[in-house]
């Protein structure tokens, strides 16, 4: 097994650009990658915001190494390789564990309901399998199954279990976790929820993976790099600012829809999400208006 690099620091679980004809747009992911770089970002690629649940297999391996070339030397990657069985997510993690990704992170299955020894068992047979970390990925809104704060504490005593990105959505699912890492150096917690970016940072988790920092990788970052150098009422307001927009963009609709429309707004060439998601055009004059308002205020 690899030795454990620790992770830390804000990452953006970039979208996954389409051209017209629904293709992965491969320019496109480019650079929103190198913009992610500069703004001092990693990337967490093939993830819900970089809509998953609609690529191939093949697709999710493209894009994972397309990250890997466009980031080098600039920045992380993580990747995404969660999939409804054990035996696809093991598949998915041994093609895209070479490409150069610094780890992996699975959602929990989706569809079949899973008892706590299941998913235990379903996490130890995916990290037994494979060379790269391994982060669990606690998504139940989308999965139907949730990791239980203890089954979480028996995982990270697995050799290559690093940690968890936990995107439950509140403090105390947050919290939970956060507890368990504490006292370890060998167990970190990834902040999901970007209204909860700073919450997690003083409370003691290693960074976070956001979807809204699609939209306003600066004001992710100043979380970040406010609150490293101890200058919390900085790191406050850019919570704020972030917190707004995330209220106010997903008011709208589906979230990963959302930011990739509002991203849109800005830079046409990642395209609209592959379907069956759907922006009425008065949605999408809506956050076009609330993406253009944002990136004045701040720019």
């Amino acid at each position: 097994m690899t030795a454990r690099p620790r992770t830390t620091g804000p990452f953006v679980a970039i979208v996954t650009p389409f051209d017209a004809q629904e293709a992965v747009a491969e320019s496109a992911l480019r650079r929103q990658v190198a913009r992610q770089a500069k703004a001092g970002n990693g990337v967490f690629c093939g993830g819900t915001n970089g809509e998953f649940y609609t690529l191939s297999l093949a697709e999710k391996v493209r894009v994972a190494e397309i990250c890997v070339e466009a980031a080098a030397s600039m920045t992380g990657v993580l990747a995404h390789i969660g999939e409804i069985s054990t035996h696809q997510t093991i598949a998915l993690g041994k093609a895209i564990q070479g490409l150069g990704v610094r780890a992996v992170s699975a959602i929990t299955p989706s569809f079949i309901a899973c008892s706590q020894g299941e998913l235990e068992g379903h996490y130890r047979r995916v990290a037994d399998a494979l060379d790269v970390p391994v982060y669990l990925y606690n998504i139940p809104a989308r999965t139907g199954n949730t990791i239980a704060p203890e089954t979480a504490a028996r995982l990270a005593d697995h050799p290559n279990i690093v940690g968890i990105k936990d995107s439950e959505g509140s403090k105390a699912s947050l919290d939970g976790f956060l507890a368990v890492a504490a006292g370890r150096d060998d167990f970190d917690v990834l902040v999901g929820p970007d209204s909860l970016v700073l919450h997690g940072l003083q409370n003691g988790a290693a960074g976070s993976i956001s979807g809204l920092g699609n939209v306003a990788p600066e004001t992710l970052n100043g979380i970040w790099t406010a609150f490293t150098k101890g200058d919390h009422a900085a790191a406050a307001a850019h919570q704020e600012r972030f917190s707004d927009l995330r209220a106010t963009l997903y008011a709208h609709g589906f979230p990963p829809t959302m930011v990739k429309c509002a991203l849109r707004a800005v830079m046409p060439d990642v395209g609209p999400s592959r379907g069956p998601a759907l922006v009425t055009a008065e949605v999408e004059a809506k956050v076009a208006e609330i993406a253009r308002s944002f990136a004045e205020a701040t720019a």
